[in-house]
């Protein structure tokens, strides 16, 4: 006969053993409880291509631009609608909002152009030639110039807006990913086949300086805080990265998911969110200049790599398809490198 001790023993051990059970199979990313209050607030789905990229927000005019392959889906910041399409492209990658003028420049990256549109009408309104492949792009007010990476070609297109005419074209040594600018004549641009980034002098449309970063593989993503002058780059090898990058001086590194695509510094309130294509945005404050911490990673969905900010509100924007298998990160092939069928294309919005 077993005695009571030894039954209150066994399930002591049972208990214990359930214990570590659970806390073997609980999943690596996401498992914290919630710090910060950020979570999936909406999912919209739109439906149509299974391709998707860059996501930019119109804090003003409540709209979020999401590059959606053969079209750029505008929808309402608030509410989620779509209000209007800026249709017939072909590999649409990125937009940058020239809001002076009334313009948007989507970069094309089958036709090897930028788009021109109204962004009242969402209709087109002229074509500007680029090298090949355009991608990421953004407008700098500062320098009043729209600078596009140009992904296949190795180089990168500085247009003029206003004159709606390319000025410049920057070799740049190796594949250029997302890029940022200080508004005071400086652009940096991340290397993805190099580990590294260049700095670009933007009055002589030069190139400076390329500096390499350890510990980076596949520099993808990137944003800059413009008051301590610090970059934050997202790396294939599951890092981020803050870096000084007029020294080149490597700040702090910190864990982040499977294939980050998407960077963003929120300035008014210190965060720093990371997208990463395995479904999560980890989330890291700025406790002053040279110190971070890490303080959660919020599940989002798989495939859901980049991210748009709208720094009225402090909400996030990505998206993906429903599906995603989870040997995936990213669009299905031939847009991606995993054969899968995709489910609907859909927006999340990520907020508290």
């Amino acid at each position: 006969m077993i005695s009571g001790r030894a039954l209150r023993m066994t399930a002591v051990r049972i208990v214990a053993l359930a214990a570590v059970l659970v806390a073997v199979g609980a999943p690596a990313r996401g498992a914290e409880a919630a710090k910060t209050g950020y979570h999936v607030t909406h999912k919209y789905t739109i439906g149509g291509d299974a391709g998707w990229d860059y996501i930019v927000v119109d804090p003003e005019d409540r709209r979020v631009y999401v590059t959606h392959y053969r079209s750029v889906e505008v929808l309402d910041a608030d509410t989620g609608v779509v209000v209007g399409r800026i249709a017939n492209m072909n590999g649409a990658r990125g937009v940058a909002l020239v809001k002076s003028i009334g313009e948007g420049f989507a970069t094309n990256g089958t036709t090897d152009s930028v788009i021109v549109v109204d962004l009242k009408t969402l209709q087109r309104v002229g074509e500007i030639k680029a090298d090949r492949k355009p991608d990421a792009t953004i407008y700098d007010p500062g320098t009043g110039r729209v600078f596009v990476n140009n992904g296949d070609s190795d180089d990168m297109t500085v247009i003029d807006p206003k004159a709606g005419k390319v000025v410049g074209t920057i070799p740049i040594g190796g594949g250029p990913e997302f890029l940022a600018a200080d508004g005071e004549g400086t652009v940096w641009t991340n290397l993805f086949d190099k580990g590294a980034f260049v700095t670009i002098d933007v009055n002589s449309l030069k190139v400076t300086k390329t500096t390499p970063i350890e510990g980076c593989k596949d520099a993808s993503s990137m944003a800059f805080d413009s008051a301590n002058r610090r970059l934050f780059i997202g790396c294939h090898s599951r890092v981020l990265v803050v870096v000084d990058p007029d020294s080149g001086k490597i700040v702090k590194t910190l864990p982040i998911g499977e294939h980050a695509d998407g960077m963003v510094y929120d300035a008014a309130n210190r965060p720093i969110f990371a997208s990463t294509g395995d479904g999560f945005v980890t989330i890291v404050h700025q406790d002053s200049s040279d110190a971070y911490t890490l303080v959660e990673n919020v599940k989002t969905m798989r495939g859901a790599k980049t991210l748009g900010f709208d720094s009225k509100t402090g909400k996030l924007f990505s998206a993906t398809v429903e599906n995603v298998p989870p040997h995936a990160t990213s669009q299905p092939a031939p847009l991606g490198k995993v054969a899968y069928e995709p489910g609907p294309f859909v927006v999340l919005e990520i907020g508290k």
